[in-house]
């Protein structure tokens, strides 16, 4: 199956069914997506499909396939961070790591979604995102500070 992943054409020879988020990290050494749950309940594997924030670990390979798939690695370049990327690194937001890039990948999403997001639809989009060391207040922060970065660019 052919599967379009931060730009590059990729060939993987994988079941359809099998989860996204393994044809990523074990099939194509993308490293970024990570996994949390299995069940799409901490949002450690969140990628965008086709300009949607999914979690990859329920997404089937075969369903992505023609889809323009794009994960933390394909969302900014070290010359050139995204936004959100330079806001995390600005507030200080990742801890222990395991979960920032669907963080980051989640809150891309609501603001291109919701440019100027209040707190409350911020904590509401981002809901979904757990992190076990707790950086909910410097995430929001965050956010908010990419936000007036985009609105400024």
């Amino acid at each position: 199956m052919k599967l379009t992943v931060n730009g590059v054409e990729h060939e993987a020879d994988v079941e359809p069914e099998m989860p996204l988020l393994w044809v990523l990290r074990d099939e194509l050494r993308i490293r970024g997506p990570k996994y949390g749950c299995g069940i799409a309940q901490c949002g450690a594997c969140t990628v965008h499909m086709d300009g949607i924030a999914v979690r990859s670990c329920q997404i089937a390979a075969g369903d992505a396939e023609g889809a323009e798939v794009v994960t933390i690695e394909g969302l900014g370049t070290p010359e050139s961070l995204h936004a959100v990327q330079a806001a995390w690194i600005e507030h200080q937001v990742a801890q222990c790591g395991y979960c920032q890039s669907g963080q980051i990948m989640q809150a891309a999403y609501l603001l291109e979604m919701t440019p100027e997001p209040s707190d409350e639809e911020i904590d509401k989009v981002m809901g979904g995102n757990l992190c076990r060391c707790g950086t909910y207040p410097r995430i929001r922060a965050a956010i908010k500070a990419a936000a007036a970065a985009m609105k400024g660019a």
